[in-house]
């Protein structure tokens, strides 16, 4: 039985629906907290997935589909406010009639100097849901290091150099003997990475590449720990079937990133949460590295205590595949308060 002492699982991270209305100074409230990383998706029109934190500020904006450098977007989020965040009139956040959802990660605010690292940061740490917003300036040197905030070491890092166009890169640490990498904003198969320090309870290490250490460049990373029965980390193997695999989890998810990163898989991401309509049987997936609109793909059930995969897809349960996920939590199997959850 899994217990933790993150009871309501709302209060680190939530997913938000809304409709636009096209006008400035929009209030999007409902979320419980004030968020330090945002994602917003159109869901009913071809457009970017826009990211903001609170570390950049507000009107900073990346791109998990883009190679593209930040950019100043005033009229997207115009800035975080205690129960949500405040919209422009930009149409890839708030065009009228159109429909979004927004996901939310709670960290600490605009964060504070760390100093722990071979490489001085800015960071935003929440250490009880193991979540971290790190923002340095490479200097191109093998096995470099970078202070986290998180005080155990982050299962999963998400990084994106700000200043020049360059992919995303994506570090995991919970594949067996693997130190291969992924791009999020891209299709292409794992890659091989120079072999650096695992990371720490204190740091995360960096090699050479352009995609985390170049030189002089400005770069942001978002860092995950695993926390039992709020968050997990993992993989799974596919089985070919409509009746696939089931992941344990120890919750009820809230939100399921997934990745084939078996060698010429060449696959999507996907990305599944509770909140948009149709969720198990008719469950409607976002595709972080393209602009597509959600799909109806039948492909992930949300349980009690974990995901069952309900399609022999390639993106999610080709037959032998190795498929790297993340899930958060809507409620714990049972938490510290000894109150078990249902499925739906």
């Amino acid at each position: 039985m899994a217990y933790t002492t993150v009871n309501k699982s709302t209060d680190y991270f939530n997913t938000k629906l809304y409709t636009g209305n096209g006008t400035t100074d929009t209030a999007i409230t409902g979320i419980g907290f004030q968020p330090d990383w945002t994602w917003i998706k159109a869901r009913d029109m071809t457009y970017d997935h826009n990211v903001m934190d609170s570390v950049r500020g507000s009107t900073k904006r990346i791109a998990t589909n883009l190679d593209a450098a930040e950019s100043t977007q005033a009229e997207m989020i115009k800035s975080f406010a205690s129960d949500g965040f405040n919209l422009g009139n930009n149409g890839g956040v708030n065009q009228n009639t159109k429909t979004y959802v927004a996901y939310n990660w709670k960290a600490n605010g605009a964060g504070s100097a760390n100093t722990d690292g071979t490489i001085n940061s800015t960071v935003s740490a929440n250490t009880t849901s193991g979540f971290s917003i790190v923002k340095y300036t490479g200097n191109g040197s093998n096995n470099a290091s970078v202070g986290h905030g998180l005080g155990v070491a982050p299962k999963i890092v998400f990084f994106k150099v700000l200043t020049v166009a360059n992919d995303w890169r994506v570090q995991y640490s919970f594949v067996d003997g693997s130190r291969d990498r992924l791009k999020l904003n891209t299709t292409t198969d794992k890659y091989d990475s120079p072999s650096v320090t695992d990371n720490s309870n204190s740091l995360f290490y960096l090699d050479t590449g352009s995609e985390q250490n170049s030189n002089s460049q400005s770069y942001i990373a978002y860092c995950f720990a695993e926390k039992t029965g709020y968050s997990k980390f993992g993989y799974y193997t596919g089985n070919g079937s409509t009746d696939g695999p089931f992941i344990y989890t120890g919750f009820k998810p809230a939100w399921v990133l997934q990745k084939n990163f078996t060698n010429n898989s060449s696959n999507d991401w996907t990305l599944a949460d509770n909140k948009r309509p149709g969720y198990n049987e008719t469950n409607k997936r976002m595709v972080p590295n393209n602009t597509d609109t959600e799909a109806q793909n039948n492909e992930i059930d949300f349980l009690s205590n974990g995901f069952k995969i309900r399609r022999e897809q390639s993106n999610t349960n080709a037959s032998g595949n190795t498929y790297i996920y993340m899930a958060f939590a809507e409620a714990p199997l049972v938490g510290s308060n000894n109150v078990p959850c249902t499925a739906r």
